[in-house]
């Protein structure tokens, strides 16, 4: 099992940020799109290779996500239209998520195969995402997916704040 964390950020698209290891060594680094239109991020690797992308879609009447991992399948994550609490969908073929995302205490599934526990932990005065990784060959999925889930939180903040002045 290997152990990542991700500081939670109300992740706007200039962005750059890092996710560490245990020790605090940089294991992936995010870098945010400022002019691009659609938004986007990039996740780069150690060797400074990028391994997938993250891209807001526009003109959609609810918000929809591609999380578009370069060794795997994408991705989509969209909101589902509701009256009170937001709800999201993650579409894919192989991923299954168990459990609160919004809440940020879930496992991800590839098929019937438990291969990551993200929780909520509280570190220095912030809230981290701690990801668990129990099955390597999926970790780039994992972390794009879990930044992925950030941008989402962050979006969800944004939009409640601007509608309740």
């Amino acid at each position: 099992m290997r152990t990542l964390f991700m500081k939670q950020k109300m992740l706007s698209f200039n962005e750059k940020f890092a996710i560490t290891d245990e020790d605090g060594s940089i294991i992936y680094r995010v870098h945010g799109s400022l002019f691009k239109i659609p938004k986007s991020f990039s996740m780069f690797d150690q060797n400074d290779e990028q391994i997938g992308t993250v891209t807001k879609e526009l003109f959609k009447l609810l918000p929809k996500f591609t999380v578009d991992v370069f060794d795997d399948s994408p991705i989509l994550i969209e909101k589902e239209f509701t009256f009170f609490k937001p709800k999201y969908r993650i579409k894919s073929e192989n991923i299954q998520i168990d459990g609160d995302w919004l809440d940020k205490n879930f496992d991800i599934y590839r098929g019937n195969k438990k291969i990551a526990h993200i929780s909520e932990k509280w570190l220095a005065m912030s809230s981290t995402y701690e990801i668990n990784i129990f099955d390597q060959s999926y970790e780039h999925l994992i972390v794009l997916l879990v930044a992925a889930i950030d941008f989402v939180h962050a979006e969800e903040r944004a939009a409640s704040s601007a509608s309740n002045p």
